[in-house]
């Protein structure tokens, strides 16, 4: 195996890994084993939804801050402590100096799989809950 394809594969079962942890957690919490089936169906699209939103939402976080989003806050929190340290204002630069160094020092770095885990995942969520609306929603019992 290739040495590219053995490291993206090991990407994709560590984040596949972790967003399994979240979902598990999520049933521990819920209360997965119940005897009702369609207890049990929600809480399986709610441990889906929510492992899978959160790996969406940090895949979206890492690309924007791999865009230099974040360069700005970095920029004023520097400033700030620098301000009440003792000679701290002899090191100020210029924000676009700042900028410059800042974009020079970010690696793009793909963080596909953890967006393609967190999709998955709120696919199979979606499937559960669709099993639930058609199968238990507005059911007398």
């Amino acid at each position: 195996m290739k040495k590219e394809t053995k490291a993206l594969l090991i990407k994709y079962l560590v984040c596949i890994g972790v967003a399994l942890l979240i979902t598990i957690i999520v049933f521990a919490i819920k209360v997965f084993f119940t005897d009702d089936i369609g207890v049990n169906i929600q809480v399986l699209s709610d441990g889906f939804f929510v492992s899978g939103i959160l790996m969406t939402m940090i895949a979206g976080l890492l690309f924007v801050s791999g865009e230099g989003m974040f360069i700005g806050i970095g920029f004023v929190l520097r400033n700030v402590i620098l301000t009440f340290i003792p000679m701290g204002r002899a090191k100020h630069e210029r924000y676009s100096d700042y900028r410059d160094r800042k974009l020079g020092q970010l690696k793009k770095s793909s963080n596909s799989c953890i967006l393609f885990t967190g999709l998955i995942f709120l696919a199979i969520s979606f499937v559960f809950n669709i099993i639930w609306y058609y199968n238990f929603y507005n059911t007398v019992g």
